[in-house]
């Protein structure tokens, strides 16, 4: 009998899908606007690991990476400013936006995103 061998997952990968299912209200709808528009060509994926860490949106074909953040990171801006430059030490630009502007005002997320992607 034959049996199919499955390839072994690192820790990020697994990390990477647990986010993907539990993506934040905020995640989600960014990610089905921008998977719907694909700006000026670029693919998004969402959950991408990037050496260490996991980006909430990323376009590899562009080196741009989107974090959406919620009311946690107001007391880990430390944390977050180190990671932002590590992945701007990697050739990755990186813009953030709160989860409330991703909700309120999903538009103007968009042409800001626009706008930085080009």
């Amino acid at each position: 009998m034959y049996h199919r061998v499955m390839p072994q997952l690192s820790n990020r990968t697994r990390r990477a899908r647990k986010l993907r299912r539990d993506a934040t209200e905020a995640e989600t709808l960014l990610w089905n606007l921008l998977r719907r528009q694909m700006l000026n060509g670029h693919k998004f994926r969402r959950q991408h690991p990037i050496g260490p860490y996991v980006a909430d949106l990323a376009c590899p074909g562009a080196r741009f990476v989107i974090e959406i953040d919620g009311g946690q990171h107001a007391e880990q801006r430390v944390a977050d400013e180190q990671r932002t430059q590590e992945l701007m030490a990697r050739g990755w630009v990186v813009i953030r936006f709160w989860n409330h502007d991703v909700l309120t005002n999903p538009e103007g997320v968009m042409q800001e995103i626009e706008r930085v992607v080009g």
